[in-house]
This record gives structure tokens, C-alpha cells and sequence, in this order.
């Protein structure tokens, strides 16, 4: 009985966890699923920039490394 009780212990604790955490929950509502979106956006928008300044500078360092010779 011991050996049963280790295992269902855990399961019932983390069903209980599990129903506490979905009842805190809640759906954003359009002004912050918006709000999110537009940093989202804003964040994939810097990085394109800081990838592409990123390739533009090591391009011509590569080509002067391995062109040399």
C-alpha cells in the first residue's frame, strides 16, 4: 500500500497545482493581446536590423581575410 500511496501523492498534488494555476488564469482582452503584438513585432523588427548591420560589417571583413591571398 505504501508503494501505491508514493506514487498517487504526486499525481494528486499536481492535479491540484495544475487546477489552482488554470482558476488564476486569465485570456488577454484585445488591448493587451495588441500590446503584445506590436512588441513582438517591434522586437522582431530590431533584431532584422542588428542581424543585417551584423552581416554588412563582416562581410567585407571576411572577403579582405580570405581574399587575400
Amino acid at each position: 500500500m505504501e508503494a501505491v500511496d508514493t506514487v498517487v501523492r504526486p499525481v494528486k498534488e499536481f492535479a491540484k497545482d495544475s487546477v489552482r494555476l488554470v482558476k488564476r488564469c486569465h485570456k488577454p482582452d484585445r488591448k493587451e493581446y495588441s500590446k503584445v503584438a506590436f512588441r513582438t513585432a517591434i522586437g522582431f523588427v530590431v533584431m532584422g536590423f542588428i542581424g543585417f548591420f551584423v552581416k554588412l560589417i563582416f562581410i567585407p571583413i571576411n572577403n579582405i581575410i580570405v581574399g587575400s591571398t
